[in-house]
Parts: structure tokens; sequence; C-alpha cells
């Protein structure tokens, strides 16, 4: 069963930003769920993608050069490219709410995505077909508010984990944070689902949390020193890791500004990630601006806010996290074990 009252961050998080709200959807049948971003009003949307496989629904549309410019969710979901089907549920739930982009027609929803790969995270009793489709994202909007969200294993977090380079019997649990940051009218919030085939690091003290662990399972490895050293792991196949997420603002950007503040957030996972944006992953950042400040824009100072919230957000996925088991063995988070690395 998923965990009762999973922990909120206390970094404050994406409905920091005015405008948006959360909802988590955590399947009970297996470790794996959805997370949505709504921005009923529609939001400047943009997307930056570093990793060399990832899986996605709607990207396309964000490029600058395009026409549509806002968006009305975006969706973070486990279930590798099953779990993109939790658009059409986001989709359905923002249609009933005459919520979408008007085309004479009718109102039509635009709603990206991205998964991640936790296929293999899988309890006694579980059911590995479990995947999240259309009703879990539908479900996922029905419980989204501005209320800062659970993190931890919930939605696109539930069956995450980081440090997969050496094999899964070797890795740690991941999941999904929150974080936000403030400098005088302008906010910058961000939301992460941590898979990342590498460790993830405290950026403030350079202290591995979470990542590959030594043979006998007892303390953390390093994996960047490792590889570094020469060690070579079992390398799983592209697609299977992947850190996906949402950074967004109050500022009012325009597609291409909104494009660099993604790209900046990048920077956030590198700080978090080593390594990050390999070519097993599929890391992909969507950026969000809601426009309900209208200052003039101080696009620098909103690009190194981007980059703070993923790397904070990013860590607190993994200090959210909590130690599961399944059927191969038991997976830690970052408190059932001491860093020696």
């Amino acid at each position: 069963m998923i965990v009762n009252s999973p922990p909120q961050s206390l970094l404050g998080s994406v409905v920091d930003v005015p405008g948006l709200l959360v909802g988590h959807f955590t399947l009970s049948e297996r470790l794996t769920g959805c997370s949505v971003v709504l921005s009923p009003q529609g939001a400047v949307g943009a997307v930056d993608v570093r990793g060399a496989a990832p899986g996605t629904r709607e990207t396309d549309l964000l490029d600058p050069a395009n026409l549509v410019d806002k968006v009305h969710a975006v969706v973070l979901s486990g279930g590798s490219a099953f779990g993109l089907d939790a658009a059409t549920g986001v989709v359905r739930w923002l249609d009933e709410q005459g919520i979408g982009f008007e085309t004479g027609y009718g109102r039509v929803p635009i709603v990206p995505a991205a998964v991640l790969f936790d296929l293999p995270v899988v309890r006694a009793g579980d059911d590995p077909q479990a995947r999240p489709g259309a009703e879990a994202g539908y479900a996922a909007c029905q419980a989204a508010t501005t209320t800062p969200p659970a993190a931890g294993n919930v939605g696109a977090g539930a069956g995450a984990c980081v440090g997969k380079l050496f094999g899964l019997d070797r890795c740690m649990k991941g999941g999904i944070g929150n974080a936000s940051v403030r400098v005088g009218p302008w906010v910058v919030g961000a939301l992460v689902a941590c898979n990342a085939v590498g460790d993830v690091i405290d950026p403030n003290t350079g202290q591995v949390l979470a990542g590959a662990r030594t043979v006998d399972g007892k303390d953390l490895l390093n994996t960047h020193r490792a590889l570094l050293a020469g060690e070579r792991g079992s390398r799983p196949l592209p697609g299977t890791n992947t850190t996906i997420g949402v950074v967004a603002t109050n500022a009012t950007l325009t597609k291409a500004q909104a494009k660099r503040l993604a790209m900046s957030a990048h920077d956030g996972l590198a700080r978090s990630i080593r390594p990050a944006h390999t070519t097993l992953d599929g890391d992909t950042l969507f950026a969000l601006a809601t426009g309900t400040e209208a200052g003039q824009v101080d696009l620098m100072l909103l690009t190194v806010m981007a980059a703070e919230a993923t790397a904070m957000a990013t860590v607190d996925a993994i200090r959210q996290a909590r130690g599961v088991t399944t059927q191969t063995g038991r997976i830690p988070n970052a408190d059932d074990l001491t860093n020696t690395a």
C-alpha cells in the first residue's frame, strides 16, 4: 500500500507561484503514479530536454517558433511510455472545466508530459502490469490544490530510484521533491521527480546523499569517483532512468525567455546529480510563467533562481523518500545509510 501522510517539503514548492495547483495520484497496486501541475488560466510554457533517452508528449509545440504559447497543465508520470496516457485524463478533466486553447470550434487543453521508468520496482503482492493511465491523470487533477504538495514516495516519484549504474540491487530510493526561491517580487518554484542513473549530491557540501552502494550494500560508492577510477557498471538500458520536473515563475515571460528558464534549471540538476544528462537518462524540465507579476523582468536573476530551486527540489526528493522492500530486496533511502563516500 502507499505510504500514509507523506511528508511535505519545508523548502517551499512550485505552488508558491500564484496561478498554479499541484496534485498527485499514487497507485495502490504498485509503486508508481503521476503528478500534475495545473495552470487553469494558462501559463507561457517551454521545455528543455538534456537526457538522451526522453519519454515525452506535446513538447514540439513549446518551441518558441511555434504557435501555441500557453499550456494548461504539465504531467509528470511513472510507468515509462505507458505513463504518457495519464495526460489523456488531464485533458479530459480540463475539458470538463472548459479550460483550453480557443480554436473557434471548442477549447483544446494543452498538456505536455514527461515520464520516468519505474517498472522494476515491484513489491510482493503488487500487480506488475499496473501503470498510471488516464484515470490516474484525472484523479491527480481532482486532488490538485494550492496546498504545498507531498514529497517522497508519491505521484511520479513513487517508484523512482537513483544510483543504478552498478545494478538495481545496489540502488537507493528516489522520489519527488519541492522547493521555491523568493527575491523581491519574484518567485521561482520547482517540482522534481528524481529517478537518475547517477548519485544525488548536496550541492552545498558535496556530500553524496543517495546513489550506488558498495557491493555489500552497506555504504555509498560514489559513482562519479568510481567511473573516473576505471570501474564500470552493469550498463542499464537507455531510458530506464530519468529526472523530470517543472520550474515555474510568477514573472511575465515570452516563450523564448521561458526556454532560458528551463535551460538554466538544468544547471540545478547538474549541481545535484552526478553524473547528470547521461545517455541513459531522459532528463526533461518544463518551464511555466504565470505572469501574475508584471514588473520588468530580470532574466539573469530568474535563471539563477531557477537553478537554485531545481537543485533544492532534487535534494528534497531524496531527503523525503522512504525505503521500500521489493521482490528482489530492500531499496534503502538516504537515512538508511551513513555516507562514507
